[in-house]
């Protein structure tokens, strides 16, 4: 008999898919699609990781709590290995997250504390300041700190990256992805361009955040900051796990172009994928004079649509948004 002894047995190993009516290039574009993993997004890989690593070095004690500030994905995952594992989870999202997202979450067992998205990073409110202060209040608990714990990149430089490589032969000229904790984006590129230098790494960004101007320029410029609706993606801080050596451009796209795409993907190409998916693809049409017909362009889908159903794949949400 073949089966898996749980369910953390079935990350990674997702599928490369063509995408063929939502792009407007004649390059060969394959979607990376992680909403196969048992969290439905990528964030699994690295949740799994990082419990581990903490396991190993004692930072996770047994019976502990994990408390973690996060958009809901890494949440899941991270959920998931805790089930298997034992460990109570607290999780701490701001309000600006889909109500599918928090509601997951506790159907899984988790503790939810939402916080307001429009203050500052330091603001006491903020949930990066939530979830240190609670990680310092209650015993026996692990704050993960996705945002700069390099398990989270280390998750993809060991399982992403050689994925990728091995499906496209080695034939991969572009990776496009969407950066927010950095991660994703970092350890891949870190294992395929260590295969093969030439490989272009595209990272994908909003506005309202803080990423292109600093890789352009290497000013944390604080009036590129303001308040904005995409998901997953865009950061009003310097994670220290975005390498920003390694990525070799960042795109931004607007809020109504990620979403408007991603519903897009879910009618035209049959995948239903969340925002950062949609963002990825509209940031990689307006890169499109940059490819060739002999490219093999990988796009991360980070996470599945069914977290956006109140939001994007919402006719009246996006009537009120002025997205439709």
């Amino acid at each position: 008999m073949k089966y898996y002894n749980n369910i953390l047995e079935t990350i990674g190993n997702t599928p490369l898919v063509r995408i063929n009516k939502t792009v407007e290039t004649n390059a060969l574009v394959l979607a990376k699609v992680e909403t196969f993993n048992p969290g439905h997004s990528i964030k699994d890989r690295m949740a799994i990781k990082m419990i581990e690593d903490a396991e190993k070095d004692g930072r996770l004690k047994p019976g502990g709590t994990i408390i973690e500030g996060t958009s809901g994905n890494t949440g899941m995952g991270l959920a998931l290995t805790a089930i298997q594992k034992g460990y109570k989870c607290i999780f701490v999202l701001a309000d600006k997250q889909s109500k599918e997202k928090m509601d997951i979450l506790r159907a899984v067992g988790a503790q939810v504390k939402v916080c307001p998205t429009n203050v500052d990073p330091d603001d006491p409110r903020s949930y990066y300041s939530v979830s240190k202060r609670l990680s310092k209040e209650i015993p026996n608990s692990w704050y993960v700190n996705q945002y700069d714990n390099p398990s989270n990149a280390k998750a993809h430089y060991e399982s992403t990256g050689p994925e990728i490589w091995q499906q496209t032969e080695g034939k991969i000229t572009h990776l496009v992805v969407g950066v927010g904790t950095g991660g994703t984006i970092s350890g891949t590129a870190k294992y395929l361009k260590e295969q093969n230098p030439n490989v272009k790494v595209w990272g994908i960004d909003t506005f309202g955040s803080v990423f292109k101007k600093y890789h352009e320029t290497g000013e944390f410029d604080e009036k590129e900051i303001y308040s904005y609706i995409t998901e997953g993606i865009g950061e009003d801080i310097l994670p220290k796990n975005v390498d920003f050596s390694i990525i070799d451009h960042f795109e931004k796209v607007t809020d109504k172009d990620g979403a408007v795409m991603a519903r897009r993907l879910s009618r035209e190409e049959g995948i239903m994928v969340g925002y950062s998916a949609g963002s990825a693809i509209a940031g990689l049409n307006q890169l499109k004079d940059k490819l060739t017909k002999d490219d093999v362009v990988i796009v991360i889908f980070h996470d599945h649509g069914t977290r956006y159903v109140g939001k994007l794949f919402n006719d009246e949400w996006m009537k009120e948004m002025n997205f439709m």
